[in-house]
């Protein structure tokens, strides 16, 4: 059907009304001795019944001390096998799991616990420069005199419970370990009666949005959001219980925990965690050493692979799909993927974590032009429109704002009505914030956000169509476009540029490549050649640190 305005709706199919604690029942029963979670760096290999084995002995532990329905549990680490252990044992006792971005430091740790008045933290040791611990007893002194289990901390006065992990013992914290080993039969009876009584629609999950301004927001996830979102996926990406998905994105992220291990556990998949952090080798050897059939990356990710000296050296051809999300895929990566990883099958995914977070997506079988210029059409039992500021509904091909309606729109940001309003309209539909357009099939293609936007003199530039010119020359690998001010247009538009190893390319040369095939007010006033770029845990860009960056390098403060 040809669409005559911006609005369509995806696929429909019955959602799966259980909780999370119930499919992993049901998956670990139908297929017990299969390979449920696969983790080398910690030398984890466990079937599916291990696994669930696993995941009710924390569960009963968290009852033992005391921790129930509703209470919010955070957890604080890179990708180890006690990370999954939590999401699935807070899921089968009802407490809401609250991921701390592993990058938070002192002020941003504080912020979170308090805001959803955290009952427990489950905390790795140390990750990189961020020592977790001296943190915690940085905020918590009082840890240092009291028993476990008994905290009253000034500064985190809903704080009782600092779970550690790892061998060494800290004052005023309980082990891992062994809180894993101190549920009984009382518990054990507990858990069965907790888990009968659990609601789809409880929220079970909060993730904290990092906006470009003001303090993060918690969004609110329930069973139902992120199970079936994590189940749609799979399906899109005909995933089975013969595949087993590589997850080398952060687990603390809905792209780590909801469409990797939630996504694998809804299919009967074997989950690979190859590293506690993103490295290109560990992520290599894990797909040939497993022969894993699926990958998941941001595009930066899948480029350090395919630029890894050894690539030639490692197995790949076991791949056949996974999900490339953060940023639409370049062209040339895309046919990398596909000559160079067997990925034929490799799809994209877009949406955001409000939305838990997938709501468009492309098809295994969609055309190549589809899978680089659009994040594909709305995903199963979604809706999405475009609109225009006034609210009213864009054309087809007009840019407008890229709103989404569906079972995955969060509760709301935890105990704040005020922007959870801004957000979500009185009609159900989520505002991404972020400029985009559908096609006549609804096709939906990502120009921006709308903050990101730059005005040059009137003039609307949006940095998305810049960054594709600039990715059709040979020798420029990434480039971020963004606006920084100007005393006569307001902005101009600037551009950070990172060229293939070895390349000569100049600023000058990059602005003659422009010169006449883009508009004049487009060809960037401002270019940077540069190594890396500021972005967060999951891979997307940071603009915002870009333009402040340069507008102070440049003295246009």
């Amino acid at each position: 059907m040809t669409l005559t305005r911006a609005y369509a709706q995806g696929q429909t199919a019955d959602p799966i009304e259980s909780t999370i604690g119930q499919r992993l029942n049901e998956i670990a029963a139908a297929q017990p001795n299969h390979p449920g979670l696969i983790m080398p760096h910690q030398n984890i290999r466990w079937s599916y019944a291990e696994f669930l084995a696993e995941v009710d002995k924390l569960a009963t532990g968290l009852l033992k001390l005391g921790l129930f329905r509703g209470d919010r549990v955070a957890i604080w680490s890179p990708n180890r096998y006690e990370w999954v252990l939590t999401q699935f044992a807070t899921a089968k006792i009802g407490a809401i799991m609250v991921c701390i971005n592993p990058a938070y430091r002192l002020y941003e740790l504080e912020y979170a616990l308090n805001k959803v008045s955290c009952k427990a933290i489950i905390s790795a040791e140390s990750f990189k420069t961020s020592y977790y611990l001296e943190m915690l007893q940085t905020l918590a002194p009082e840890l240092q005199s009291c028993a476990p289990g008994e905290l009253s901390a000034q500064k985190l006065p809903h704080l009782k419970h600092v779970i550690r992990m790892g061998s060494a013992t800290t004052p005023g914290m309980h082990n891992f370990d062994a809180v894993c080993q101190l549920g009984g039969a009382n518990e054990y009876a507990q858990l069965s009666t907790i888990e009968a009584q659990l609601d789809a629609n409880d929220a079970i999950n909060i993730q904290f949005t990092s906006g470009t301004t003001g303090n993060p927001k918690g969004a609110t996830l329930t069973h139902r959001n992120i199970l079936n979102n994590a189940y749609f996926v799979g399906r899109n990406m005909q995933l089975s219980s013969a595949d087993k998905l590589c997850i080398p994105v952060p687990l603390y992220h809905c792209f780590g925990m909801v469409m990797g291990t939630l996504c694998c556990i809804s299919h009967g998949a074997t989950m690979v965690l190859p590293c506690e952090a993103f490295e290109p080798q560990p992520v290599l050897q894990a797909v040939q050493d497993e022969q894993c059939t699926a990958l998941h990356g941001v595009p930066t990710m899948f480029i350090a692979e395919l630029d890894d000296p050894d690539f030639a050296n490692y197995d790949v051809s076991s791949l056949r799909t996974g999900v490339i999300a953060g940023s639409t895929c370049p062209r040339e990566l895309m046919k990398r993927l596909i000559s160079d990883m067997d990925l034929n099958g490799i799809v994209i995914a877009y949406g955001q974590t409000e939305c838990s977070p997938v709501d468009t997506m492309t098809e295994m079988d969609d055309p190549f032009e589809a899978r680089v210029s659009t994040v594909g059409r709305p995903h199963t039992n979604w809706e999405i429109k475009i609109c225009r500021e006034d609210g009213s509904l864009a054309n087809i091909g007009e840019t407008g704002e890229v709103c989404a309606r569906g079972y995955g729109v969060m509760l709301g940001y935890w105990e704040d009505p005020e922007r959870t309003e801004q957000t979500i309209d009185p009609e159900g539909w989520l505002h991404s914030g972020d400029l985009g357009e559908m096609d006549a099939e609804g096709y939906v293609k990502i120009t921006g956000r709308i903050k990101d936007m730059i005005i040059r003199g009137g003039e609307n530039v949006y940095p998305r169509e810049i960054e594709e010119f600039l990715y059709s020359h040979p020798d420029i690998q990434e480039v971020q476009v963004f606006g920084v001010p100007d005393a006569k247009y307001g902005e101009q538009v600037a551009a950070w540029v990172q060229v293939r190893d070895d390349s000569p390319l100049t600023t000058e040369e990059i602005r003659e490549y422009c010169a006449g095939q883009i508009t004049h007010f487009k060809v960037p006033r401002y270019i940077k050649l540069v190594d890396e770029y500021p972005m967060t845990v999951t891979g997307k860009m940071q603009k915002f640190v870009m333009r402040d960056q340069y507008a102070e390098e440049l003295g246009l403060s």
